[in-house]
């Protein structure tokens, strides 16, 4: 009788879940909903807050639509999502058993996600410098607790465990009273060293921070418990793996050589590489660099250009022209509207018009806004301006972390991943013309693949 590993990846936009058969590693089953999740922010805060009652509903949708016959015969199980985010909850009371062999949230906050802005640079200056080679920026976790300390300190009252979503997730399947943490989820927080893979506990404590929502670190790759009773149709007892970053499992699903860089173009944009077996991390932050060290597995990093522009800047396009022709009484659907604008992209081949599509700023730069250049009366056709902005984000992404760069490491192949770049044509011509290097599409370059796979190998 085969086995399988149920891999979930809880992401920004949507829930993927797959079943990976253990003896071939191939993908057996998968199903991909989007969680609609989004909460409206009427603060002015720049607030980027999601509904964890949504994304659980949809998460049991996910899970419910594989095979139960399966599901049955899972022998581990494997999450990812999106990081930096945080969550807040009441220990096991986090969550509702009573529906049957699924859970829904109880006793929880909103998901403050990893795009949330409400933390200015001046309130980020005002924090204590942090014990790492990683700095803090807007939408960290602990960059937000520390907001909420100032700011609203009877919200976190209510609360006695914090963490992503996908720890969330891992808690309330094992039962664990607090949360339980890796590494990869734990660096983007912040105000954790990843040389010692410690918490700087002293730093925190002389700020005030509570120290009673930090996870209990476990390594990445490593079991958080097992589940605390059937979860559609998976056996109570089955092994769960602490939580683990959606970036790293999205490359540990298609990085097969060392002279890989793998470039994910999802809501937001990574170009990444590993690095050699001895590499250590600088002693401190690099506020203005664009190239970030994170941990990986076994002690190992990849360096990571990560643009907080990618696949949402076209989304932000697609919206801004469908809410202009709804202004004009004409009414098309977003889904349509970029396959129309795919198309006009297709059919112009080169541009002149220049568009820096950086709507969010750079973690590294938060001031660069975005600009459109070089305007003339012949390039302003939806061609033009679709070829521009997809252009844009290859040229943002390789300014962050230049082909010199990635030729002095060694890289000779482009492995191109990500939901943008599956959809869109367009964008895979730029990163094509983008790289002096072979470029190929990864089949199974995701998250929720990639999160089995570090179960199945790692048991």
């Amino acid at each position: 009788m085969s086995s399988y590993i149920l891999g979930i990846d809880v992401g920004t936009t949507s829930v993927k879940a797959v079943l990976l058969e253990t003896g071939s590693r191939s993908v057996i089953a998968s199903h991909t909903l989007p969680t609609a999740s989004d909460i409206i922010d009427g603060t002015g805060l720049k607030a980027k807050e999601q509904h964890p009652g949504r994304i659980i509903d949809t998460l049991n949708r996910c899970i419910g639509s594989l095979p139960r016959g399966k599901l049955q015969h899972v022998a581990g199980i494997g999450l990812s999502g999106q990081m930096h985010g945080v969550l807040f909850w009441k220990g096991k009371d986090g969550s509702d058993w009573s529906n049957g062999d699924f859970f829904t949230t109880k006793d929880a906050s909103q998901l403050i996600t990893w795009e949330d802005g409400r933390c200015s640079s001046d309130f980020l200056s005002s924090l204590p410098q942090p014990e790492s080679h990683l700095s803090v920026a807007t939408g960290f976790g602990c960059a937000t607790i520390f907001w909420y300390m100032r700011h609203r300190p009877e919200f976190l009252v209510d609360f006695t465990a914090a963490g992503t979503i996908q720890d969330y997730v891992v808690s309330m399947l094992c039962g664990l009273n607090g949360c339980v943490m890796t590494p990869q989820n734990a660096a983007s927080w912040g105000f954790f060293n990843t040389s010692t893979n410690q918490w700087n506990m002293d730093i925190l404590k002389d700020a005030g921070f509570p120290l009673h929502l930090l996870p209990r670190c476990v390594p990445s790759g490593g079991l958080a418990g097992q589940t605390r009773s059937d979860w559609h149709g998976v056996p109570a007892g089955t092994p769960v793996g602490a939580a683990l970053g959606d970036f790293q499992c999205s490359v540990y699903s298609c990085m097969s050589a060392s002279t890989d860089a793998v470039l994910n173009i999802s809501t937001s944009a990574q170009l990444t590489f590993a690095m050699p077996a001895n590499f250590t991390p600088p002693d401190c932050p690099q506020l203005a660099s664009s190239i970030s060290y994170v941990p990986y597995f076994k002690d190992s990093y990849l360096a990571v250009a990560a643009s907080l522009n990618g696949g949402n800047v076209l989304a932000t396009f697609v919206e801004t022209l469908t809410a202009w022709l709804k202004e004009l009484d004409v009414e098309l659907s977003e889904s349509c509207l970029y396959e129309k604008l795919i198309h006009c992209g297709l059919s112009q081949e080169t541009s002149d018009l220049r568009v820096s599509p950086t709507l969010l700023g750079e973690r590294h730069d938060p001031l660069r806004l975005g600009q459109i250049a070089n305007i003339s009366t012949t390039n302003l056709s939806l061609g033009h301006l679709t070829r521009a902005l997809c252009r844009g984000v290859l040229d943002n992404i390789t300014s962050m972390m230049p082909v010199e760069r990635l030729q002095q490491a060694g890289i000779r192949r482009i492995v191109g991943s990500g939901s943008a770049v599956v959809r869109n044509q367009v964008l895979r011509q730029e990163v094509e013309r983008a790289f002096p290097f072979a470029v190929e599409y990864g089949q199974n370059a995701d998250s929720a693949v990639g999160v089995a796979m570090v179960i199945s190998d790692w048991r």
